[in-house]
């Protein structure tokens, strides 16, 4: 299946899908915890990011990791910080966020998900050029995986943090990753 005809699927009706090498991926809802820390952490964001972007959860990235006419990677990050010109390219356009768009991808471990959200994901928004990437843990102590593109290497890990996690990239921020489940 290529992007464009992922786009034309719509909405589904039970949990979500992404579609990976062309392959419709379906996944479960995510569970009450999973939701809340994602939910919990756009609202730290929204406080502090830049005017020129947008914090979205739950939204569909065409990753262009393959040419219109081939089988696409469309992933559906947690939460994403968007450049606002690629908001409003979307809504001018129609389809879906780019890849070049994203300056953060954010993924929450659900139950099932870790080998995807360490492995795959992190290879494909790699790939992909997203420049940060974060894995969220919400299993006792809650981290945060803060992740930068190195150039060839992909992503280089910093030190995980379970208290607050300060940085001054993608720009100036504090995150209490310990408020991030009650």
């Amino acid at each position: 299946m290529t992007v464009a005809q992922y786009a034309a699927l719509g909405e589904t009706e039970d949990g979500y899908t992404e579609l990976v090498n062309g392959r419709l991926i379906m996944s479960p809802s995510a569970i009450p915890e999973h939701n809340m820390a994602h939910l919990k952490l756009a609202v730290q964001l929204l406080n502090q990011i830049p005017a020129d972007l947008e914090v979205v959860q739950d939204t569909d990235v065409d990753l262009e990791l393959a040419t219109p006419d081939r089988p696409g990677y469309v992933r559906r990050p947690d939460v994403i910080v968007v450049k606002r010109s690629g908001l409003k390219r979307r809504q001018a356009e129609g389809g879906l966020i780019r890849a070049t768009e994203v300056v953060l991808a954010v993924e929450v471990i659900s139950p099932g998900s870790r080998n995807t959200d360490y492995r795959a994901k992190r290879d494909e928004y790699a790939w992909a050029g997203i420049p940060f990437y974060w894995i969220i843990d919400i299993d006792e102590p809650v981290s945060l995986a803060p992740m930068h593109l190195a150039g060839e290497f992909g992503y280089q890990e910093g030190p995980a943090e379970t208290r607050i996690y300060e940085a001054i990239e993608p720009f100036p921020l504090k995150i209490q990753v310990d408020r991030l489940i009650d």
